[in-house]
């Protein structure tokens, strides 16, 4: 890509000497008559100056910028760009190299008013010999104008246009110096190979500041703005060398080097080494920055995300970012091994302190902690029971676990536990810790009422606490059907790390314009969506499920909560938890082909063996200078039981169970058994033949049930043997014969 200069001079170059002879004479004449006071040329010229951009404004001479994007510890993320242009001050920028421009490009910057006579009339001569435009006449000046200014007239290079960039050039000279216009230029001209300004350019040729520039380097630099493109020195190194010896004799003449310096820099050979700019401007966390810039084009227009030179704070903190890629990277590394996302936030502010997106964002710009919406499974179960303890249902409230449910929606839904079987009645709390299906199915459909479903019920507490997924009310949802993102789980689960107050995910906290403006700030506040002590109270259930539940593997030595999850046929495997400093969601699957994860290191793909091991090697490392802080404890509710029915236990169905099965089938309900016995011809020895009371009725807890237990076919009643009758006695002596 040639610079604007240059392919202005190309586009004349092709008229040949007629248009140079015309353009350059006409506008000679032209400036001589407005200076004579010809009045018909002055009314052309005043007519040509018509609708100028506001030269007067600060902004009117801003070239594009780079956004850059820091971490919340101060690192530099990445730069967007449409022109990669870092603007310094001069005073970072080689001394040598501003020489050099001034020597090669405009040697009596420091004379002229913005314009240069003597350039005008002597290019005007050199084009005329030649037939063609061989040489420029636009002053340093000239040239700013033109890149910022007049940009958007480029294209109409005429006498109109010559005339309109000569004015502006003149007016910029009254309001700036000549070292502050030095610095504008040095900050805007093209290099080449994509580089922008003066620190661009270094780095992209000698992978230096501008400041670190040698004088044979800054040389051939300046020497690259009459053509960039043909003067390319990874390209074309031989012309670019034969510049630069130009650029040096200039400096020479000018007096900004000495001869002796002058034949040292001859003597340089070219070394170039490039600073590589990572793909997309993009240094550090690349998914998480993938997600700040589509925040940023949401926010503003993207001529100003990409040109706009903003300064971005962002939440991230680099040292959990790597621990968060070490914890995944080193437990899923292997060939073949699922894909797996991660999110980490802070509950009391909702920063996001860290998330891995996929493995590589070079070849996958998905974002699975953002984009990815899989089925949750178990973990979405913690919404039924925050539902269901809001609607007055306490902890150690019974539900029956027999498998399989039939749940009377329309059409039936019949849910099975992944067991096969139940264990009778279990509280909610034990049914979380071991995530029971039947209980769940049963729980959501049992909080129906005549205003509302149960499954709205669900949604809407899901909503309330962060999840922003669509989730329509259907029982289904119970296990986890409608599909969430990794960042809407760990955000929702961080309503209760706070005691039911939510704030939603926080990755940009502020962002300045070049001037020093703050454009934007965050200014999220918590919010109070669930009572504290509805919170505290599915917190103190979710400890039992690390503690002696499906996650023993997410234990890190601290309080601790969460929950497991496992969609179907093994697709996803979730963890998501939480301490009163940090929450975090992780998720693992195929993401393009939802494989059934049958075989991972040699075992099944649940949420407790993949998704929990990854989430305990991150917060062990991540929380490791924290204080160990508990959860703050909060009063016990005070449930409003509607009917002293409500606070009784179902009795389950134990007709048909082994004595074994009917003693664990009521082991939590706390009923005293009271056993009897009787001959049954179709129910075989020792399973129940009856219960009373009968199973769908309610019982408190410690009350007592009769079972009959079966002791199998009546056994027959022998026949007894035939009586022989004595033979007769002899009358004669009394004995038998």
């Amino acid at each position: 890509m040639s610079s604007r200069r240059t392919r202005t001079r190309k586009h004349r170059g092709h008229r040949g000497i007629t248009f140079a002879r015309i353009a350059v004479l006409a506008l000679v004449l032209t400036i001589a008559l407005v200076l004579v006071g010809s009045a018909s040329a002055y009314a052309v010229f005043q007519s040509w100056l018509k609708d100028l951009p506001d030269y007067k404004s600060p902004e009117a001479f801003q070239v594009a910028q780079a956004t850059k994007i820091y971490s919340a510890d101060g690192v530099l993320l990445a730069r967007l760009y449409l022109e990669n242009r870092t603007v310094v001050p001069i005073s970072e920028i080689s001394t040598d190299l501003a020489n050099a421009l001034v020597s090669i490009e405009d040697e009596r910057f420091y004379q002229h008013p913005g314009i240069d006579p003597e350039g005008l009339l002597r290019a005007a001569f050199v084009d005329i010999l030649a037939g063609r435009a061989e040489e420029g006449a636009s002053t340093i000046t000239q040239q700013y104008v033109d890149n910022t200014l007049l940009r958007d007239e480029r294209l109409d290079r005429t006498l109109r246009y010559k005339a309109r960039e000569m004015y502006l050039a003149v007016q910029l000279e009254k309001q700036r110096t000549k070292t502050e216009i030095l610095e504008l230029y040095l900050n805007t001209v093209y290099f080449g190979e994509g580089a922008y300004g003066a620190e661009a350019a270094a780095k992209t040729y000698f992978a230096k500041h501008a400041k670190e520039l040698t004088l044979p380097e800054s040389a051939l630099i300046a020497g690259l703005a009459q053509a960039p493109s043909r003067l390319d020195p990874y390209d074309n190194p031989d012309g670019a060398m034969s510049r630069r010896d130009e650029v040096l004799k200039r400096m020479l003449r000018n007096g900004h080097i000495t001869q002796e310096e002058h034949e040292v820099a001859l003597a340089t050979t070219l070394q170039l080494k490039r600073a590589v700019e990572p793909e997309g401007g993009i240094y550090r966390a690349a998914y998480y920055v993938a997600h700040v810039k589509k925040l940023l084009q949401q926010e503003f227009d993207q001529a100003l995300v990409f040109q706009g030179g903003l300064s971005v704070y962002t939440t991230l903190d680099t040292k959990r970012q790597q621990m968060a890629e070490d914890a995944v990277f080193g437990s899923l590394g292997r060939a073949g091994d699922p894909d797996c996302a991660l999110v980490s936030i802070d509950p009391k502010t909702g920063y996001v302190v860290a998330m891995v997106g996929g493995r590589d964002f070079a070849t996958n710009k998905f974002n699975l902690a953002t984009q990815g919406r899989r089925q949750p499974g178990s973990s979405f179960k913690t919404f039924v029971l925050v539902a269901a303890l809001e609607d007055g249902m306490p902890p150690n409230r019974y539900v029956d676990s027999s498998s399989p449910a039939h749940i009377p929606a329309k059409p039936v839904w019949t849910v099975s536990n992944s067991e096969g079987r139940g264990r009778g009645m279990i509280t909610m709390d034990s049914a979380t810790r071991s995530s029971v299906n039947t209980v769940f199915a049963r729980l959501i459909w049992e909080l129906n009422d005549k205003a509302e479903s149960g499954a709205a019920k669900v949604s809407k507490v899901a909503k309330r606490m962060g999840i922003t997924s669509d989730i329509p009310a259907y029982p289904s949802i119970a296990l986890g059907s409608q599909n969430v993102t990794p960042l809407e789980m760990a955000s929702a689960y961080g309503t209760l790390a706070t005691n039911g107050r939510h704030v939603g995910p926080v990755t940009i906290t502020k962002v300045v314009n070049p001037s020093g403006k703050t454009v934007y700030e965050n200014k999220a506040k918590p919010e109070q969506v669930l009572e504290p002590s509805i919170a505290y109270a599915a917190t103190q259930i979710l400890e039992g499920v690390i503690s002696g539940g499906t996650a023993s593997r997410a234990r890190i030595g601290r309080p601790a909560a969460g929950k497991t999850g496992t969609s179907q046929n093994y697709r996803d495997a979730w963890f998501v938890g939480y301490t009163p400093d940090l929450v975090t969601s992780v998720w693992v699957g195929y993401y393009k082909t939802e494989t059934s994860m049958l075989n991972v290191h040699g075992g099944r793909g649940f949420g407790g063996t993949l998704a929990a091991p990854i989430w305990a090697k991150y917060m062990k490392n991540a929380l490791a200078n924290v204080a160990k802080n508990d959860f703050l404890k909060q009063a016990k509710p005070k449930y409003k039981w509607k009917s002293e029915w409500d606070s009784r236990i179902q009795v389950p169905k134990l007709t048909g169970l082994s004595r074994g099965a009917v003693a664990e089938a009521t082991a939590e309900s706390g009923f005293a058994i009271i056993y009897t016995e009787e001959y049954n011809a179709t129910v075989p020895r020792g399973f129940a033949v009856s219960q009373n009371p009968a199973s769908g009725s309610r019982l408190k807890s410690g009350g007592t049930m009769t079972v009959v237990i079966s002791k199998g076919p009546q056994p027959a009643t022998p026949v007894p043997p035939p009586v022989t009758p004595p033979p007769p006695s002899d009358p004669g002596t009394g004995t038998t014969p």
